[in-house]
């Protein structure tokens, strides 16, 4: 990623400036008007028809005109506040892209993290992007029958470093070579938030909020760890419990409105407003299969990918334990996310369903539908 930063930054930068001073920039476009009725009568079905579920929210966007759509059924509201847990990857991938693309610090992605960990461990040959692709060879959350002590990456009352200590030097059983094998989640997450929290001299919250939070002006984003107190969140913002052990997989909470704006750091090239947040190859980085030539499913990086077809275009997303979901679809420059607050994880694959199969669709058609009418 580092060559990218220092010699082809600034020439993509020159070329979009000269995009957009010629006569095709989107100030000379007609915006398409888009309908989503569909979607929200999907939605709505959706909630009417399941016993489980009280409420669902949607935003979705478009890379051009930003967040073109809002609604909320049942009790939620579009405010309503949602702990992500796996929908959180995305997120968590996005700083520590960011922090590879901040010149002022010494951080590679593509290096071995015991450049970065000051003990002596048994998992420093793996690099952060194994951490995040989930081919580490560290067991995962489906790999074990009992964590030992590296449960302490669940409690939030631990500092993260000190936990990350734990992980990095206590082998669990099973872990195998990194490169090998796909292995979903656990602990190679939370020791890349330790390589992010000594790399950035701050806490995961800290650098989140100075690396994307700030520039990208979320107002809610924010990470905790709960798993040990669950019970505490009340669904306001100063519920949240265990941000000094920020659960880096899946502690995050969110609004609509903070989550469509991390969909169109993504969609806009790593930019937030005139802020160039992620360095622009950081993308489609992310997006690279990871596992699948391993012989494991198509995941990138935070994201699990629908590869195109012959009727469809590439689709990632990312799902969480308690339904939530976000996707893009990076060809049409178009996204959305879905918020849930149920917390049992009966039904979630249901969410995902109804998202992949149903929402998604619906939302192509009608931004097909849309820009075939404006361009006429």
């Amino acid at each position: 990623m580092r060559f990218f930063n220092r010699v082809l930054a600034p020439l993509a930068a020159a070329l979009l400036l000269a995009a957009c001073s010629n006569g095709n920039s989107h100030n000379d476009k007609k915006d398409p008007e888009y309908d989503f009725a569909a979607v929200d009568t999907s939605l709505q079905a959706f909630l009417d028809n399941h016993n489980l579920f009280d409420g669902i929210s949607i935003t979705l966007v478009d890379r051009d005109q930003g967040a073109v759509h809002e609604a909320a059924f049942g009790d939620h509201t579009l405010d309503t506040v949602v702990w992500l847990a796996s929908t959180s990857k995305m997120p968590s991938v996005s700083l520590l892209m960011a922090l590879d693309g901040d010149d002022n610090l010494n951080f590679d992605v593509e290096a071995t993290i015991d450049n970065y960990l000051p003990w002596e461990g048994v998992y420093g040959d793996r690099t952060t992007v194994h951490l995040v692709s989930n081919t580490s060879g560290i067991p995962g959350l489906s790999g074990l029958s009992n964590y030992g002590a590296h449960l302490c990456q669940f409690a939030g009352v631990f500092p993260l470093l000190e936990c990350a200590e734990t992980l990095y030097t206590v082998e669990l059983p099973g872990s195998r070579p990194p490169g090998e094998a796909f292995n979903y989640g656990g602990t190679q997450w939370q020791l890349a938030g330790a390589v992010a929290e000594m790399v950035s001299n701050s806490t995961w919250n800290q650098a989140f909020h100075a690396y994307i939070g700030e520039p990208c002006e979320l107002d809610v984003f924010t990470y905790g760890n709960m798993w040990t107190n669950a019970n505490d969140w009340t669904g306001h913002p100063d519920s949240l419990t265990g941000q000094q052990n920020a659960h880096v997989e899946g502690g995050a909470i969110t609004t609509l409105q903070d989550y469509a704006k991390l969909l169109l750091l993504h969609l806009r090239e790593g930019r937030c407003g005139n802020t160039q947040v992620l360095p622009p190859a950081a993308v489609d980085f992310m997006q690279v299969d990871r596992a699948g030539p391993i012989g494991g499913p198509h995941y990138g990086m935070g994201w699990w990918i629908l590869p195109a077809s012959a009727d469809t275009t590439e689709v990632v997303y990312d799902p969480g334990a308690f339904g939530a979901v976000s996707w893009l679809d990076m060809e049409r420059g178009i996204g959305g996310y879905v918020g849930i607050d149920d917390y049992s994880q009966v039904a979630s694959g249901d969410v995902y369903a109804l998202v992949l199969d149903t929402i998604i669709p619906l939302q192509q058609a009608a931004v097909e539908s849309a820009r075939e009418a404006a361009a006429n």
